[in-house]
């Protein structure tokens, strides 16, 4: 049976980056009915908006979908569509996985680190104003029904995947009140989890100090929205940047798979961005569905083809297009697959 999802090809090298994912999850033995629609810049001057409610309605009724990056202009225009969509949607846990990868060249080895960062509140809820013509203020918000809820996914994450341990992260040694808040819930929730799963807290500067020494003795991190989204791309460093790092936003009621990393527009159309980072969140996105074997081959086929280094983008050290590299993708995974599926994946297109 085909799962429906809808697939957001995004801005600058995110159609590119939509197209190789969606050839190779159709390669992947799980069948897909995709719905496309567009989202960013291209289509404002169509509906008014950066994100058309029109979008929304078909992740609703989808309840999973898959996203290019979208452009988000600095210090003017719209509102980041990527928050938009996370409040919007109730996709209230950002999973980032940072894990390190054979054939590439960085300063670690066996790093293994799942980033559980809070997506409704914190500084990113938007709440803010100037105050006089020189000054300007951001309220943080901290709530203890969200901060229970996330460190519940992230002990609950831990449990369901094998992992050890659960680091809470913050600044409640100087902000106390709201910081404060989110470490009291996260203590709060893991005394229901003691003797299944440790835990720990660091305080957020030093945790970043603490990830670039010794990464080893981190397993699961949970933090509020800020300091997710600043540890994330420290531990997307970690193991070779941002182009192979993956992220799942996930809602009671949605799920949202995306790269972490940015639209690159002065690249698009060259067949020369990294399609990695996408390819990866396609793998979270298997797992979400429940296609755990297809998520293993696909996983598989790209840490093959970048372990190898024949077929890989110029970012990664290589020479081979965006296309190149797919083909590479799926032409492993093709041979992965079991010869009862050869007729599996097979996938239809719809457009709105």
């Amino acid at each position: 049976m085909a799962h429906p999802v809808t697939l957001i090809p995004g801005d600058g090298i995110g159609p590119e980056l939509a197209e190789a994912t969606r050839r190779v999850l159709d390669a992947s033995g799980a069948g897909f009915e995709w719905e496309v629609v567009d989202a960013g810049e291209a289509v404002i001057d169509r509906y008014g908006t950066p994100l058309p409610e029109h979008v929304l309605e078909s992740i609703r009724r989808n309840r999973v979908a898959i996203k290019g990056p979208i452009t988000t202009p600095v210090g003017e225009g719209f509102r980041s569509v990527n928050v938009t969509l996370r409040q919007a949607l109730g996709l209230y846990a950002n999973v980032r996985p940072a894990r390190s990868m054979k054939g590439l060249e960085t300063r670690y080895e066996d790093v293994d680190l799942v980033i559980v960062r809070e997506n409704t509140e914190d500084l990113y809820a938007g709440i803010e104003h100037m105050v006089g013509p020189d000054a300007a203020e951001s309220i943080k918000i901290i709530t203890r029904a969200a901060s229970e809820r996330i460190a519940r996914y992230a002990f609950e994450y831990a449990v369901a995947n094998g992992r050890r341990k659960v680091t809470a992260v913050h600044k409640a040694n100087i902000m106390k009140l709201s910081d404060g808040l989110f470490l009291d819930s996260c203590r709060t929730v893991a005394a229901a989890f003691e003797g299944r799963v440790d835990f720990e807290d660091r305080i957020v500067d030093n945790m970043c100090m603490q990830l670039v020494q010794k990464p080893e003795l981190y397993d699961v991190i949970v933090l509020p929205n800020l300091y997710g989204d600043i540890v994330s791309d420290l531990a997307a460093g970690l193991v070779g940047g941002l182009g192979v790092a993956p992220g799942a936003n996930i809602g009671t009621e949605a799920a949202v798979f995306e790269a972490v990393h940015g639209s690159a527009p002065k690249y698009a159309g060259q067949n020369k961005a990294n399609p990695t980072a996408l390819m990866l969140s396609g793998v979270l996105m298997l797992r979400h569905l429940g296609e755990t074997a297809a998520a293993e081959r696909v996983e598989d086929a790209i840490r093959g083809v970048i372990a190898e280094g024949r077929a890989i983008t110029y970012d990664l050290g290589g020479r081979a297009g965006t296309s190149d590299m797919t083909d590479a993708v799926i032409e492993r995974l093709v041979a992965a697959r079991p010869r009862n599926e050869a007729g599996a994946g097979a996938a239809s297109l719809t457009a709105s």
